[in-house]
């Protein structure tokens, strides 16, 4: 077994330098490990940071979206994750959701449910708990806003009915679409989600808003209440 004195990006050998790689060759041409190496920079007594990036995808299944669902006590469990490292992998997976975030306030039109997975899975499929997302239209299906309302733990969140409406009539909404995930990978709603998407419904209704859809996310699926007729 080789040893290394130093693990430090310099002292790799060129082939193992994924900065250089990307400088002469580009991005696109970056396993997904080595991207995480950069942010990693330095690996453990016996290993380089390439190394250990490949430890943590092959234990994520080589998933991005398993990726995200780590939190900092997990990334510490691998030999040669400090905090900071730890902490710059986790910030950068949050910027990859804010960027997809900010698509939305594009206006992006809705057409149907697929266009909401589209939209919102980037976000939440790969969180550990739930969070509750509303998305506020116009006449036009186009989106005003996209707001996270709540979150919670793995089995649920508190969903505050009034705090929805108000938010809807500050932007002057036409319409709303509910979205939430489950953690659990189950995409069917449960009871209490068919229950306050009726209580949501119901009080849209008298504010002159209408509840379009409501999508359950989970990994790579999804539930629309409109495409099964439940809205």
């Amino acid at each position: 077994m080789s040893s290394y004195k130093s693990t430090g990006i310099k002292d790799w050998a060129m082939e193992d330098r994924p900065r250089e790689k990307m400088l002469s060759k580009g991005l696109g041409s970056l396993s997904n490990a080595e991207l995480l190496a950069i942010l990693i920079r330095s690996g453990g007594p016996e290993t380089s940071a390439v190394e250990l990036a490949r430890q943590i995808m092959k234990q994520s299944g080589n998933n991005l979206q398993e990726l995200g669902r780590k939190n900092i006590s997990d990334l510490m469990k691998h030999n040669g994750m400090g905090p900071v490292k730890a902490i710059t992998i986790v910030a950068a997976l949050e910027l990859g959701r804010r960027r997809k975030r900010s698509e939305l306030e594009e206006k992006i039109r809705i057409s149907g449910s697929q266009d909401v997975y589209s939209l919102l899975q980037p976000l939440i499929a790969d969180l550990s708990h739930e969070e509750f997302w509303v998305l506020i239209m116009n006449r036009s299906n186009r989106v005003i806003d996209n707001i996270r309302i709540s979150q919670g733990g793995i089995s649920g969140t508190v969903i505050d009915v009034r705090l929805i409406l108000k938010k809807a009539l500050d932007r002057l909404g036409s319409s709303l679409i509910l979205c939430h995930n489950h953690p659990s990978g189950n995409i069917k709603p449960s009871d209490a989600d068919i229950k306050i998407t009726s209580k949501i419904a119901e009080a849209s209704r008298t504010m002159d808003i209408q509840l379009l859809d409501h999508i359950i996310i989970a990994d790579n699926a999804y539930f629309s209440f409109s495409d099964e007729g439940l809205i």
